[in-house]
């Protein structure tokens, strides 16, 4: 018998900021990370996003290469103490579309995944908070002493994804027609085309247009923007003022 399953992004899709992000913060807290390195680093790209001049992915990306930099020699376990910090204290920082469909496909017995491309030591906490079947995230590897090598194995890209989904859709059976996908960026892509149930969260810019050139897909994907209090749920006819 096959599966219905439920595939979840999680930064931008569940919770409304990055998961790496809220961790970054709490390791310049705890000054694992020198808090110098943000503004000689990072709070010049950060403005420009928070100013709207700049991209978000632009400044996440770099702030994902600082952040591997500066994990490199520390002991995991204190990182991981600090991530289930940060999924205490954020874990609940989440769209409440989103929290409602988990709920939903949770009382419809469906399996529910997160895939995404925070680190995986945050990605299991959360995924331990919201008790779904399997999670993937990025892969920061470490070496027999159990500190970071500054090396990874990412998994915020579509091919990338797609091996995962591969893997869980073998393993799990699952029936694909029926299934779901919830995701904001075309990273996502790989999930959001395998599905029947293809819902794109809040989705940026280059989401929105390769829904909108790729007929099937476009025909399928229900697009779901929250703002304050107010869910919408608009076609790939929707209009884009840049």
């Amino acid at each position: 018998m096959k599966n219905v399953a439920a595939f979840f992004d999680i930064d931008g899709t569940i919770f409304r900021n990055s998961l790496m992000i809220e961790h970054f913060q709490k390791l310049m807290n705890f000054e694992v990370i020198d808090p110098a390195i943000w503004y000689t680093k990072v709070k010049d790209v950060y403005l420009e996003w928070e100013r709207r001049y700049g991209d978000f992915e632009n400044y996440l990306e770099i702030l994902a290469g600082v952040y591997l930099e500066e994990l490199k020699g520390i002991d995991k376990a204190y990182v991981e103490f600090i991530a289930a910090h940060v999924i205490e204290v954020n874990g609940d920082m989440v769209y409440k579309y989103s929290r409602d469909q988990i709920d939903f496909h949770k009382k419809e017995g469906h399996k529910i995944f997160f895939i995404s491309g925070s680190p995986d030591f945050l990605v299991s906490k959360m995924a331990e908070k919201y008790d779904v079947t399997e999670y993937r995230g990025s892969l920061y590897k470490v070496d027999a002493e159990n500190k970071f090598t500054g090396e990874l194995i990412r998994m915020w890209d579509s091919s990338s994804k797609q091996k995962v989904l591969d893997e869980l859709i073998e393993k799990y059976n699952v029936d694909l027609e029926k299934s779901y996908a919830y995701g904001d960026t075309t990273g996502d892509l790989s999930m959001l085309k395998l599905m029947g149930n293809p819902v794109a969260i809040n989705p940026n810019l280059p989401l929105v247009e390769a829904i909108k050139e790729d007929k099937d897909l476009s025909e399928k994907t229900s697009i779901i923007l929250e703002r304050k209090n107010v869910i919408y749920k608009v076609d790939h006819t929707v209009e884009i003022l840049k």
